[in-house]
């Protein structure tokens, strides 16, 4: 096992989709989410470290310290009671110790007659905001295929010659998120720098496994890395960010060459180290 990190670090994560919906929102017929006063897109943080778990699972296969808790048809009650340790902390530890998502993300693990707690993560992430507001594309889709027996009998006649759906997409969008490393915490649970490693192994690849027909195309375009040179930190995570600068370069944005992102990497505070994928390597 690597050793627990003891540094506190800040990221930007920036990504696109092209004709595809990143986060359906179930409130709104599952359309692209957006902010009601501005049409800016959205993308959940829980969206993202959904990806995040996925990949880590295809690539670990759930061996011995990533497992993920958080899973598809895992039932967490009797995981959490069999935890070996009869103290809250014990068992927080054991739990942490074998499940990846709980070492980084944290978990609640107060239900169940023998709970366990909050553990509260080292990793967070903010929400996805696109660079500009999002048009909301709606499509007709249609089939040849019918359900039952009724629906073939209906496209018998040129009144029903399909079965209609609905589709919706962002036609183009940029997203940035802001994400925040604890050191403090990670000690708390042993987030190591090998999961460290690993997690911006898995942002960079969180899209590579996960295509769907509804999400379209979406990539990776740059990961912004400061690292502080000790455990609490040589500057305010919001000045660092402000260092990071996004430039529109037409009107109607329809790839990534329609934006400049760009790193101030002049006058760093002091302890302040960057770095920035695809131009570097982070893992």
């Amino acid at each position: 096992m690597s050793k627990v990190i003891k540094n506190r670090y800040d990221f930007v994560f920036f990504f696109d989709v092209k004709d595809g919906n990143p986060n359906g929102d179930p409130d709104q017929v599952n359309l692209p989410r957006a902010d009601a006063e501005d049409q800016k897109g959205l993308v959940t943080d829980v969206c993202i470290k959904r990806k995040v778990r996925n990949y880590v699972m295809l690539e670990k296969e759930l061996e011995g310290r990533f497992d993920i808790f958080i899973r598809q048809g895992q039932i967490l009650n009797p995981i959490i009671e069999k935890a070996a340790g009869e103290a809250i902390r014990d068992r927080q530890l054991n739990l942490a110790d074998k499940y990846f998502d709980i070492r980084t993300f944290g978990a609640v693990l107060s239900t169940g007659d023998r709970g366990a707690g909050t553990i509260r993560g080292p990793v967070q992430f903010t929400f996805s905001r696109s660079e500009d507001r999002i048009f909301q594309a709606e499509h007709s889709i249609t089939r040849c295929a019918v359900t039952t027996e009724e629906d073939a009998k209906k496209q018998e006649s040129r009144e029903y010659a399909s079965t209609f759906g609905r589709k919706s997409t962002v036609p183009y969008a940029l997203y940035r998120m802001h994400g925040f490393v604890s050191a403090i915490d990670a000690a708390k649970t042993k987030f190591s720098e090998e999961d460290l490693t690993l997690l911006w192994k898995s942002l960079i690849n969180a899209f590579e496994h996960d295509r769907a027909a509804a999400r379209g195309e979406m990539n990776p375009r740059k990961l912004v890395i400061f690292k502080h040179s000790n455990h609490l930190g040589n500057e305010l995570s919001g000045r660092l960010f402000e260092r990071v600068t996004v430039t529109k370069k037409a009107d109607l944005p329809r790839s990534k060459d329609d934006y400049q992102i760009e790193v101030d990497r002049e006058q760093l505070p002091s302890g302040i180290e960057v770095k920035v994928w695809p131009e570097e390597s982070v893992y």
